[in-house]
């Protein structure tokens, strides 16, 4: 047998109901619950072949063409923990290139594409070996994507994506994220997401340094019922359709997550001035208009603005005419909710 390859790609997503701080092996302290974006991914490409050494775990990484050592360290570390589970590690080495539609490190779940797209090739050169069920192949992918970064537990599904066990939702686990779409309304049913990019580069704190501040955060417990309680509120929202509501949580979310990294021991801040602008120019837009549109952010700087289909002409000439000025070389992403993962033939 030749060298043979597998290409996935797969979408970032970003959270409404935040996920911070662990528990367990990797899994989040409270639910999340998020949607898939769709022009912001991670597409990556696997060739394996037969192994020389039948013992040794073998691959190599590159993103964008070149070569990390570094993240290979990861990948390789990460390969060995989930080898018992995966059969594709005894008969294939493998080579693997990856690439991105957006800034790497800057607050935009990169993680969470790289890894799941990763997990999704894994998974699609182990059926090579033995045939995976398709009421399995998802919720496996989930798991183990979980298990190389939590966020990347919801990407491999599209729309709206529920991680962590409710009490009122079943099927939903602590070790999988779970599809929640199905009686979405359809004013969330085509939602766009503008991202503004107030910064590209690395963040000075990585989301696994923050994480790991919640262990001893005075506000742990509080935050793990309010996580709770949102999740159960939103779930509600979206089949109701009241994007009122929807803005609510979101922005509370989103300025509840850099409250608790401000508020850590060792405390750090991952907003820009310019990022405090945006919010307030998106504020005043919202009062003078009446438009439906509300704000939230990842564990970085960078604004995801979200809003209706159907406003979309008026707020992308608000964006052109406000909040370009406030963005790295006034750039920005357009992008929407998506259908999540696809294979490349």
């Amino acid at each position: 047998m030749g060298k043979s390859k597998i290409i996935w790609r797969s979408p970032s997503n970003i959270a409404i109901v935040k996920y911070w701080g662990k528990k367990g092996i990797q899994q989040g302290i409270n639910p999340s619950l998020s949607f898939t974006l769709s022009n912001s991914f991670t597409e990556t490409e696997i060739s394996y072949q037969p192994k020389q050494s039948p013992k040794k775990i073998a691959a190599r990484f590159y993103f964008e063409g070149e070569h990390k050592p570094d993240f290979e360290k990861r990948i390789l570390t990460y390969f060995e923990n989930i080898q018992n589970r995966l059969e594709l590690f005894k008969e294939y080495e493998l080579e693997i290139h990856s690439k991105n539609t957006f800034p790497h490190s800057a607050g935009i779940a990169s993680s969470a594409s790289a890894m799941s797209s990763l997990v999704l090739g894994l998974l699609s050169i182990e059926e090579t070996i033995r045939k995976i069920p398709d009421t399995e192949f998802h919720q496996t992918a989930s798991d183990l994507s979980r298990l190389a970064s939590g966020s990347a537990a919801r990407s491999v599904y599209g729309g709206f994506t529920l991680w962590g066990k409710l009490a009122n939702i079943q099927n939903s686990s602590d070790d999988f994220a779970i599809p929640f779409s199905e009686k979405l309304h359809p004013v969330f049913k085509n939602l766009q997401d503008s991202i503004l990019i107030v910064r590209s580069g690395k963040k000075a704190v990585s989301s696994s340094a923050g994480h790991k501040l919640m262990d001893k955060h005075p506000d742990k417990e509080f935050r793990i019922k309010e996580a709770n309680k949102h999740c159960e509120e939103l779930i509600s929202i979206l089949e109701n359709g009241s994007f009122d509501r929807f803005t609510k949580i979101c922005e509370r979310e989103a300025l509840g997550l850099h409250q608790l990294m401000k508020t850590s021991t060792p405390s750090f801040n991952l907003m820009e001035a310019e990022t405090i602008a945006i919010i307030k120019k998106i504020r005043e837009y919202r009062i003078s208009t009446g438009q439906n549109l509300c704000f939230t952010l990842d564990a970085g700087p960078n604004i995801h603005l979200i809003y209706p289909e159907e406003n979309k002409e008026e707020i992308r000439d608000f964006i052109q005419k406000e909040l370009l000025v406030y963005c790295e070389n006034k750039s920005w992403i357009d992008d929407k909710i998506g259908l999540g993962p696809q294979r490349i033939k």
